[in-house]
């Protein structure tokens, strides 16, 4: 009877272990299954609440609205500087710079830095009109570039400046910029990617 008892137990034991066995294995399947789901699904970050309205962030394309948003920051952050910010003003366009082109911005910037620090020339940037093409992954602005020295404004110029964007997962970098120039038949050219030298950047040449 003992016998009959203990291999009952032994059964009953067995067969728990099967089940925790078996579901052991079903949680492991559903939790791969769950992660390979999320690795392809669409990232979104919703932005909220300092913006004029909500903004949803996809891993599949850049919305227009943030574009815009990004591109007018991008704007009056690297076309506006004095002797005074120089440094602040390369560290923060540099950090919003994709990896890739970060090399050659930084040497371009260093340019500029090397040639402003110390003088009395500031300039700064009113915008005017901001146009995106997020397909593109590019953006204009047009406005008026004001050259200052010392106390005085010597020039007031109607610019544009082109920038260029990198996108991955929700980032989005900065892969260049420049001033758009009329070529002989009428068509826009940019400077290349990552220029930012007096000419390309808003500065007096």
């Amino acid at each position: 009877m003992d016998l009959s008892i203990s291999h009952g137990q032994a059964q009953r034991l067995l067969k728990q272990r099967n089940l925790l066995a078996i579901t052991a294995t079903g949680l492991f399947g559903l939790s791969v299954l769950l992660t390979l789901t999320a690795a392809h699904r669409d990232r979104e970050v919703v932005l909220q609440p300092v913006l004029a309205k909500p903004l949803t962030l996809s891993s599949s394309h850049v919305d227009k609205d943030y574009l815009e948003l990004v591109t007018r920051d991008a704007a009056l952050l690297t076309l506006n500087r004095s002797p005074s910010n120089l440094q602040y003003w390369m560290d923060s366009i540099l950090a919003i710079t994709d990896p890739r082109t970060h090399g050659r911005m930084k040497a371009e910037l260093m340019k500029i830095f090397n040639e402003q620090n110390g003088s009395s020339v500031s300039q700064y940037f009113t915008i005017e009109q901001l146009s995106v093409d997020p397909d593109a992954l590019t953006s204009e602005v047009n406005g008026v570039l004001h050259t200052v020295v010392g106390s005085k404004e010597v020039t007031a110029e109607a610019r544009t400046f082109r920038f260029v964007w990198s996108y991955s997962g929700v980032s989005l970098k900065l892969a260049g910029f420049g001033r758009v120039t009329k070529d002989g038949a009428g068509g826009a050219t940019g400077t290349e990617p990552g220029k930012a030298s007096n000419k390309s950047d808003g500065g007096e040449g």
